[in-house]
């Protein structure tokens, strides 16, 4: 296949060729676009994707704090559930930090009774809230999420110039199938 393409030439769409055409200069600067704002746009995007990931996290571990909530209820053990879990939802309480009384459910072992001591996560209004990601977390999760936001951000405008591409490729087949009907009878046979 080579020895009928020739050797490959790099910028061969913007070189100056009598054969050349306007479509191909034009298909030149879609494919250079279409791989800047692929590139550039994922990698910028991901990165902002990841950043902002990381800022949400760092704010929730400076903001969300630890209390110690207390059972209000005895929680039956893990043969009397039927399910057999070991660890159940149960009612507890706890004071915010400006002394609001609280209550809401929170995961225990099966079989703690009344009153015992529960750590439980808080945001600022004392709402009940999953623990913090640690740094190390933190970072793994900015990560995942930044690839992907940068691995579909660059594909808008990958797919975008693969379709104009496709159409500029239509439309020169359409111009070259006209140029071949009007030409093509004016050879005449060349054979007899």
């Amino acid at each position: 296949m080579a020895a009928i393409r020739g050797p490959k030439r790099w910028l061969w769409r913007w070189r100056g060729n009598p054969l050349r055409r306007r479509s191909d200069a034009l298909e030149g600067w879609v494919l250079l676009a279409a791989w800047v704002f692929t590139v550039f746009g994922g990698v910028f995007t991901g990165l902002a994707a990841t950043q902002a990931v990381e800022d949400g996290l760092a704010r929730q571990r400076a903001a969300w704090h630890s209390d110690t909530a207390r059972l209000t209820e005895d929680v039956p053990p893990a043969s009397a559930t039927g399910s057999g879990a070991r660890v159940v939802w149960a009612k507890a309480r706890w004071t915010t930090a400006d002394g609001t009384p609280c209550s809401g459910q929170v995961r225990v072992e099966a079989g703690s009774a009344a009153g015992t001591p529960v750590a439980v996560w808080t945001d600022p209004e004392g709402r009940l809230v999953g623990r913090p990601a640690t740094v190390t977390q933190a970072r793994v999760r900015a990560s995942l999420v930044g690839a992907l936001v940068g691995v579909s951000a660059a594909g808008i405008p990958f797919v975008t110039g693969r379709l104009v591409r496709a159409r500029l490729e239509r439309r020169r087949m359409d111009q070259w199938d006209a140029e071949w009907q009007r030409i093509g009878p004016l050879w005449g046979s060349t054979t007899s």
